[in-house]
């Protein structure tokens, strides 16, 4: 690993230490930029970010600080900022609330202000502008007047600064508080010109939906991917998924299912098999895709449905073999497949539809259909600097050479959305509560479709990741480009809004990953150490209200995965804001080290017994997550040691079940499993998720941290506890799932079963060392 730092610019920097003396000056750019100088690490101790790395992230930001005299001049523009700006860059202010406006123009030029409302048949389209046609060259687009509603100035004279040979005035308008929720636009128009800003209006709560609150909600959390069926082409897909869906509700009761990422991947292969690296957010993976369910497959000649099926073939055996998963294998056959099915002709209404979607998505789609096309051209070749521009002159020549493909990946978006929109109705129809739980991945392939689309709003030079913490002692680099917090503000948050709408669609909840991240990110110099890096704040205010905006027009719940370490008041905004926790039971513990008791969870969170990122919970309390990262060499503490303490922990969890007599205090495998979701039935969280692995009694990992080629991460098809093969017209089948569904249901236990005496010591992490 390299110790040096590369800014955007070029130039090279030492990473020096974290001891060295950084100057008061670069301190103070650093700040007025919104990074932190400072943060606290994992044994609590304060550390301080170098002054390279300071000058790399101020750079990614483009703010020039490689010298005392480019800090200098920085730090002057950054203290005008303010002033130079007519109106800010995007206003986002809570339903009910009266907002003070600063207006900057020049002096005795007078100003005058207003805000056209948003038209209410564009509250559910990706931009403000109506898209309606999409040609080879993009989305054309049209207008219609909007109600104007005028600001008055607030009271009090004009303050007044000079800046260079400008004297600059400032009025303050005032923002009423009864302006609807909705994307606006503010206006202001002084003598000589008139600008704009957008101006969001967001709930000041995310309220449950009725019902929830009063009752709590269970249901399965999935790698779709890994839950096939006889008919599913090597990997379980969107018709597994409805069926699921309806079987979980009518078969369990269960009121949602929560998936994995479904986002895009690469249109060649190798594809990449982690559902948290896509090339997009905003769309979906056609390998999910099942190609009998697309209507116009039924209606195939003979010798284009014979194509159909010797593209399947060779991938339909594969769902009967216990892995690896070969997504490579699956997305050659589909694509095959799909490309014969996409030549049938298509009915009136069907053909509406797929116009009605084009209209819907507007330029993002077109944008998405365009890389798909380019990246599929290429194959793998090195991206022209004349194409990495998606408004570039090249860029309109090859989309229209590659009008078919490019028509052909927008068709492909259609039939995965439709099919995705059946699953959600499945589980619904059978009488969820909430239907589908979908995952949104912090970030994105470097160099996918959304880089390349959404460029001038992404950071370059630098990846997110996270600092050294007691699982990745050496920090973790996720390679995906960060949101720019300033080009983001500038383009009124029409990028992030358009990616939620979409990932919104077809949900009754949404898990956000690492929502710490709309907080904070770790932002990491290219060519640097992972732990070499500083924390970049974001106005939360207006992620975590455009989330709760976006997510109230769907009907949806948010969940914010909040683990990890973070400052104790962002879990009190959070939940101010209506967006639900993650409760871990095997991360929950209280001042002693004991397990938390159930009755002080949060009731605003989702609780689970682990999470992907660990075995299922029997291979984890089976001391099996030891095993793996020992045979894979990524311990960095003695192995028994770290046996024993996985014991303990084993023994404390014990102890609090059966001390609330919901197991023996010698239980089997199925016991343990059983009673520690009994656990979560007696927690105030209004959800509760299941992994499926640990209805079936799965051991095996789906992931390994801080692997890659060494372990099959994301490949793993669902196996028992005895490693068979389980598929989806076998699961409700399966012993231990129905006893264990029996247990969310509450069906009562025995009334005979043993517990620990009411004397016995209570078990700690301190006493079982």
């Amino acid at each position: 690993m390299s110790d040096e730092t590369t800014t955007p610019e070029g130039q090279v920097l030492p990473t020096g230490t974290a001891g060295d003396a950084v100057p008061g000056e670069l301190l103070e750019l650093a700040a007025a930029h919104n990074i932190l100088t400072e943060y606290t690490d994992q044994d609590g101790v304060l550390q301080q970010v170098r002054a390279s790395t300071l000058v790399a992230v101020l750079g990614a930001l483009g703010v020039t600080a490689t010298s005392s005299e480019g800090v200098a001049a920085s730090l002057e523009r950054a203290r005008d900022a303010e002033w130079r700006a007519v109106l800010p860059d995007c206003l986002v202010v809570r339903q009910g609330d009266e907002t003070q406006v600063p207006v900057h123009v020049p002096r005795d030029s007078g100003v005058h202000a207003w805000v056209e409302l948003e038209l209410a048949d564009h509250a559910s389209l990706p931009a403000s502008a109506t898209p309606w046609r999409v040609t080879p060259t993009g989305p054309s687009f049209g207008h219609a007047e909007r109600e104007r509603r005028d600001l008055a100035p607030a009271d009090g004279e004009a303050e007044s600064r000079t800046i260079g040979t400008r004297t600059l005035e400032r009025t303050v308008f005032t923002v009423p508080a009864d302006l609807p929720l909705g994307w606006h636009t503010m206006h202001a128009r002084c003598d000589a010109f008139a600008v704009s800003t957008t101006l969001v209006v967001t709930p000041e709560r995310l309220e449950l939906p009725a019902g929830l609150a009063e009752r709590q909600a269970w249901g399965f959390l999935v790698q779709l991917y890994s839950v096939r069926s006889r008919d599913s082409w090597g990997l379980g897909d969107l018709a597994d998924l409805a069926d699921l869906a309806w079987l979980t509700a009518h078969n369990a009761g269960a009121d949602f299912v929560g998936i994995n990422p479904l986002h895009a991947t690469e249109p060649t292969v190798p594809v990449t098999p982690s559902p948290y690296l896509p090339v997009s957010r905003r769309f979906l993976s056609p390998l999910y895709i099942r190609v009998e369910d697309i209507r116009e497959t039924a209606y195939l000649s003979a010798a284009d449905r014979s194509l159909v099926e010797w593209a399947a073939e060779p991938v339909r055996e594969l769902a009967t073999d216990l892995g690896p998963i070969d997504r490579d294998a699956v997305w050659e056959a589909k694509r095959a497949a799909l490309e014969v099915v996409f030549t049938a002709p298509r009915s009136a209404a069907r053909q509406t539809s797929l116009d009605e979607f084009v209209l819907e998505q507007g330029r993002g789609l077109a944008d998405f259909a365009t890389w798909c096309a380019i990246a599929e051209h290429l194959d793998g070749r090195e991206w022209p600097p004349e194409l990495t521009d998606p408004g570039s002159h090249a860029v309109t020549l090859l989309r229209r050479s590659l009008s078919e493909r490019v028509q052909f990946y927008i068709w492909v978006q259609w039939v995965a959305d439709e099919q995705l929109r059946a699953a959600h109705r499945a589980g619904l129809d059978a009488g969820m509560r909430v239907g589908l739980l979908k995952d949104l991945p912090v970030g994105v392939h470097r160099e996918g479709a959304d880089a390349w689309a959404n460029a001038s709003v992404l950071a370059r030079g630098v990846t997110v990741g996270a600092p050294p913490d007691m699982y990745n002692q050496q920090g973790q680099n996720w390679s995906q480009p960060p949101w720019h917090p300033v080009a983001l503000a500038k383009s009124g948050y029409a990028p992030y809004r358009d990616m939620l709408r979409t990932v919104l669609r077809h949900a009754g909840a949404l898990r956000v990953d690492h929502v710490l991240g709309l907080f904070r990110l770790w932002w990491i110099p290219g060519g640097a150490r992972a732990s070499a890096g500083a924390y970049v704040q974001y106005d939360h205010e207006a992620l975590i209200g455009i989330l709760c905006l976006e997510a109230h027009r769907a009907g949806a719940i948010v969940i914010g995965e909040d683990l990890g370490t973070f400052e104790p008041w962002v879990r009190d905004y959070l939940t101010s804001r209506g967006i639900l926790g993650t409760s871990v039971l095997l991360f929950e513990r209280d001042d002693d080290g004991a397990p938390r008791e159930p009755e002080s969870y949060r009731s605003l969170a989702l609780a689970t017994v682990t999470t992907h990122d660990l075995p299922p919970t029997a291979g984890y309390l089976a001391g099996e997550h030891v095993d793996l990262r020992e045979r894979l060499g990524l311990l960095t503490e003695d192995a028994q040691v770290l046996r024993g303490r996985a014991r303990a922990e084993r023994d404390a969890l014990v102890d609090a079940l059966s001390r609330r007599g919901l197991t023996t205090f010698d239980p089997s495998e199925r016991e343990l499993v059983e009673g520690l979701h009994r656990y979560l039935r007696d927690t105030p969280s209004v959800l509760v998720g299941v992994h499926l692995t640990d209805a079936v009694g799965e051991r095996r990992a789906q992931n390994q941290p801080g692997t890659d080629q060494e372990y099959p991460n994301w490949k793993v098809p669902l196996a028992d506890s005895s490693g068979n093969l389980v598929l989806l017209e076998d699961l409700f089948d399966n012993a231990r799932l129905r006893s264990l569904v029996a247990v969310m249901n509450e069906e009562p236990l025995p009334e005979d079963l043993p517990r620990l005496p009411e004397d016995l010591p209570r078990l700690t992490k301190k006493k079982t060392r």
